[in-house]
């Protein structure tokens, strides 16, 4: 397993968190049921980062659906395409000419062959069938977020049985345990099925299964074909103490054990996206073997010791009601009409569960279904979705305290911008990297599935942006360094591509395409994108910040700094909205509730669009109204409203957004629905943190969203740019009465707060003034937004805050008291 250089060094800046711990009640943490698992997303979910099981819980059989990262379709290839220069050039006279209908025809040439990427697959799953249960009582399935362990509990002829089911990040395996309450009445057949055609299941001894397959091939109808180049295999180790123990046809038979535990692991050949030449074999059986030499006991203690440094970080705890007894199926059915303010808290540790269970170093980034897959083609093949999903899988990662969770993104753009490189060159004929809408294992970085939706240049850049955030949090210059190389990359191909357009001479993208939305029907080509122009201007901003603390590429720096001065700047058209594209058409767009938020990226996840520019915010605040709340859905989109609703400081709006999300998005097993897109959990969980804590705006900004039916509670862990965390903070009736926060890095604390700070009793604290002095809460320089003539601009009142300096040193915590 290959690690990033930066693993050991994050792990050592971010593995203990300073947070006391706030007291949380077991079950906050719980996720329970009074029956088995009927159907896949019913089931409880596990992960490692490399493997996920889904576990189902049956009495008489239990199912452990198993998947492994880098089991894909297909294997290395090349999609992009040679373009003319007289192409690209038609495409741009086209679309500032406003035919985008006709430059969209010509945007088919510049797609990727094939024309779809490769598909996530599953492994398989592990089976365990029991033979002398006939009626069972008592039954209680959950999964405890407090150690990561799913837990099956049931009484079968008088005998109490339980299952013990977690997936180890230090061992790479996947954990069975089944005892019962006494001897001799444990009698189970283990087996595997995989619906692979090419698998091949054989017995290992009288204790293993070794079940062996190949990746399917990536097929795309009327169009290339990329072969199948993995190898993979599932292997399965049981352990019984007492009873017999013998091999069955496909099966490890155990009878008359005291004790059960069954190991499984599974790996391929995947190396790189280049290099596919790996030992699955190999890999599978050092596991195994390491593994049975252990007592049940050290595995499952290294387990939980290593899960809960990372998710024992933050606590969240809002006021608990009678509801917070019931099973969580019936909480969720619930939630809309009745009082559960601790199924929100649980919702949010949920999202940090399955990022942590689908992201560690070592292995792939989440894709769109975490790390569990059920089928030989996920739902929109499980990609790396990058005009937002893969990025909102990761909103959560530097605010609530999984920092080193998000290494595999960082490894994966350096990835891109190797094949980023030829895509580059191929189409545009630039220099730098680029990267489109979506990824894969192979990082394919070409433009895919249509002309509509594909051609987007911007994906890279917003890759950046996004890891950019990490030194934002934890001023690591070491990291800076290493990212600066992709950030500089990705600038330095839209310094060769973009391209004056004719009427103000701003500079913009194009092609390009506001994702996945129509400029006009059936046609979304079009220059110049709001969005575009947004992650753009971050790109040049961060670019040349990093240079100067870098103290290199002077010369680079300027011509950064310059050009996010000569981009196309936000314009708040005729109804007074913050416009989607470069004409104002907003208004006559009969598809302006799109699911995609993609004009209000300025406001978030970016960081240019803040309360104290009035017009521009209030432009904002209009077009997330008019984008309405359902999010065209989907989870995720309503997942991004609520980020939104959260930057905009408005409390009702979020709460709404949380009742709508946990009651309508969220199966019983609170994976986000109707398809499994997890970006929608991960995307909740951020729009809950920015509901309480906020620090992209100058300010380390507490309670800024807080709704009434919250008005109590406390959390500690969450951490804020600047290198600044919360390590208590308790509140009442909307008000703070506690809190303590903790400088890593020293610097100027600028906090603002929803009641007054007793500045006597604070050594150092003082009313604030002027722009922040802490560098590492700089605003992004842009040019002043183009306002249409007599826009209505919306008049905001946003709740009253007090605002205060206190100068830090490093390593020290600050309690912070307030007048009563």
């Amino acid at each position: 397993m290959s690690f990033s250089p930066l693993v050991s060094g994050l792990n050592k800046a971010f593995g203990n968190s300073a947070s006391p711990k706030t007291a949380t009640a077991a079950s906050d943490l719980l996720l329970w049921y009074r029956k088995p698992a009927e159907k896949w997303l019913e089931a409880l979910p596990i992960g490692n980062g490399k493997l996920g099981g889904m576990v189902f819980g049956g009495a008489a059989q239990e199912r452990i659906s198993i998947s492994e990262d880098t089991l894909w379709t297909g294997g290395p290839y090349q999609p992009a395409v040679d373009v003319s220069p007289e192409t690209m050039a038609s495409i741009k006279k086209l679309s500032f000419e406003g035919k985008y209908t006709e430059a969209q025809e010509l945007v088919k040439q510049l797609q990727g062959k094939p024309h779809r990427q490769a598909a996530y697959q599953t492994v398989g799953e592990l089976q365990l069938n029991f033979s002398n249960f006939t009626e069972t009582t008592d039954y209680r399935r959950e999964l405890d977020l407090n150690t990561g362990i799913v837990t099956v509990t049931f009484t079968a002829n008088g005998i109490q049985y339980k299952r013990e089911t977690f997936a180890s990040y230090p061992n790479h395996v996947i954990v069975t345990r089944i005892t019962a309450s006494k001897p001799g009445q444990i009698n189970l057949t283990c087996t595997c099925t995989s619906l692979h055609p090419s698998k091949k299941l054989v017995t290992s001894g009288n204790n293993g299964l070794i079940m062996d397959g190949k990746n399917g091939d990536l097929i795309v109808e009327n169009d290339v074909t990329i072969p199948s180049a993995l190898t993979w295999q599932c292997r399965v180790a049981v352990q019984a103490t007492g009873g017999k123990q013998t091999a069955v046809d496909n099966g490890i038979q155990v009878s008359g054990a005291n004790e059960v535990t069954v190991f499984t692991t599974a790996a391929t050949s995947y190396i790189s996206f280049n290099d596919v030449s790996g030992k699955p074999a190999q890999l599978c059986a050092a596991v195994i073997d390491k593994c049975i030499g252990q007592s049940y006991n050290a595995l499952r203690a290294k387990h939980v010791a290593d899960y809960q440094q990372l998710f024992n970080r933050v606590q969240l705890s809002l006021t608990s009601q009678p509801a917070a007894n019931m099973p969580t199926n019936e909480r969720i059915k619930n939630f809309a009409t009745g009082n559960d303010p601790s199924l929100a808290a649980l919702y949010f540790q949920v999202g940090r569960y399955l990022l942590l269970s689908s992201s560690r170093p070592g292995s792939q980034p989440a894709n769109l279904q975490g790390r569990w897959n059920d089928s030989l083609s996920a739902s929109w093949g499980g990609k790396y979705t990058v005009n937002i999903n893969t990025e909102m899988n990761y909103w959560p990662a530097q605010k609530t305290n999984l920092a080193p969770c998000e290494l595999p993104l960082l490894q994966l753009v350096k990835d891109l911008a190797v094949t980023g490189q030829v895509t580059a060159k191929k189409i545009y004929q630039a220099n730098g990297w680029v990267c489109h809408h979506n990824t894969d294992l192979w990082r394919a970085t070409a433009p895919i599935d249509s002309a509509f939706s594909g051609q987007w240049p911007t994906g890279g850049a917003w890759l950046c942006n996004h890891l950019y955030q990490h030194y934002l949090y934890s001023g690591d210059a070491a990291y800076l360094k290493e990212l600066y190389p992709l950030m500089k990359g990705s600038a330095q191909f839209f310094f060769d591509t973009l391209v004056q357009e004719p009427q103000h001479g701003w500079f913009v993208t194009c092609p390009s395409m506001s994702p996945e939305n129509g400029v006009a029907k059936g046609t979304s080509s079009s220059p110049g994108p709001t969005m575009d122009m947004q992650i753009l201007r971050e790109l040049f901003n961060h670019c040349a910040s990093a240079a100067a603390i870098l103290k290199t590429d002077a010369g680079f720096a300027q011509a950064c700094k310059d050009m996010a001065l000569k981009l196309a700047p936000d314009q708040i058209g005729k109804g007074g909205q913050l416009q989607e594209w470069l004409k104002d058409i907003d208004m006559e767009n009969d598809n302006y509730e799109h699911r995609h938020m993609s004009p209000l990226y300025g406001l978030f996840p970016g960081y240019e669009i803040t309360p104290d520019k009035t017009a521009l915010f209030a432009a904002a605040h209009k077009l997330t109204e008019m984008r309405g709340f359902s999010g065209q859905g989907m989870g995720w989109g309503q997942a991004w409203r609520l980020n939104l609703w959260a930057r905009l400081q408005d409390p009702a709006n979020c709460f709404k957004l949380v009742n709508a999300l946990i009651s309508t998005k969220t199966e019983q097993n609170l994976f986000d629905k109707p398809h499994i897109q997890l970006d929608g959990n991960f995307g909740g969980t951020s729009g809950i943190t920015e509901m309480l804590l906020q620090s992209h705006a100058g300010s380390v900004h507490l309670l800024p969203a807080l709704p009434d039916q919250w008005s109590e509670g406390s959390l500690s862990g969450l951490c804020a740019q600047g290198g600044f965390e919360i390590t208590r903070l308790d509140w009442k009736n909307n008000r703070i009465t506690g809190l303590k926060i903790q400088s890593k890095l020293g610097g100027n604390l600028r906090l603002q707060v929803p009641n007054e700070v007793a500045v006597q009793a604070v050594p150092g604290i003082k009313p604030a003034s002027g722009a922040n002095p802490n560098p590492l809460f700089a605003p992004i320089e842009m040019p002043e937004a183009v306002i249409a003539p007599n826009a209505p601009l919306q008049q905001l009142e946003l709740k009253k805050t007090w605002t205060y300096d206190l100068p830090t040193q490093k390593g020290q915590v600050y309690e912070i008291k307030f007048v009563k």
